[in-house]
């Protein structure tokens, strides 16, 4: 079974109701305590039986496919893997901002990918230095055992990655660069490229041209950027006509 994290989803609540039938509200004036918890219940069940025989939609009914058929509709796929949970942590920025699902590489199957449009891709570096399998996750197979048997040309494709500018400073973010390069050999259009302004790094590997390949993010020095980068970055992508 594939393991797909959501983008939070809020709704609304209209009471809350003991095993008594007694609602419960505190405010700052004070506490009350009634026992309308019961009618409140008789109440809206009635309006649903109503309803399946009218055949019409409540007002207040939150509308469970809604987001999900976005997401679908878009073909768009966010993926990960993790070491530390960092990567994670941008994926769920980047699906926030996006209205999309994601899910770790190691969760998906082949026919799941070759069913999207556009694919999101990201990955840690741990293996600093490396000419390949930079991750340390499961994208250090997946890239090389998985990848060069789907056919994958004219996909759209955009990279993300996370990295220690501090303690790795000249191996910031390698592994995103190795995503890149194994994903535009097979024939993908590599899109969301950003600008290096704002970092403090030495030396990259996910670096082309002067510009990161993608999105690039520190978890560790510069957490509180994260989210924003991500959203900016979601919102360059609709500009390139990815989603």
């Amino acid at each position: 079974m594939v393991r797909v994290r959501h983008a939070p989803t809020y709704y609304p609540c209209f009471f809350f109701a003991d095993m008594h039938g007694r609602r419960r509200m505190d405010d700052t004036a004070g506490r009350m305590e009634d026992t309308a918890g019961t009618y409140l219940e008789l109440f809206i069940i009635a309006i649903v039986a109503v309803s399946s025989f009218s055949g019409t939609t409540l007002a207040f009914a939150p509308s469970a496919s809604s987001r999900i058929a976005t997401a679908l509709n878009a073909k768009v796929g966010i993926y990960y893997s993790t070491q530390t949970g960092n990567c994670e942590i941008v994926a769920e920025y980047i699906a926030q901002a996006a209205g999309l699902e994601f899910a770790d590489i190691g969760d998906v199957s082949d026919d799941m990918i070759l069913g999207l449009d556009s694919i999101i891709v990201g990955a840690p570096t741990w293996n600093t230095d490396e000419e390949e399998e930079r991750s340390g996750t499961e994208w250090d197979t997946w890239l090389y055992s998985s990848l060069p048997k789907l056919d994958l040309s004219g996909k759209k494709v955009a990279v993300f990655g996370v990295g220690d500018q501090q303690s790795y400073n000249d191996y910031y973010c390698d592994a995103a660069g190795e995503l890149y390069d194994q994903f535009k050999k097979c024939g993908c259009t590599m899109c969301g490229f950003t600008s290096i302004e704002g970092y403090e790094h030495s030396a990259s590997k996910a670096e082309r041209d002067g510009k990161f390949v993608g999105l690039m993010c520190d978890e560790d020095n510069q957490y509180d950027l994260s989210e924003g980068r991500a959203k900016d970055w979601v919102d360059q992508l609709k500009g390139e006509g990815f989603f």
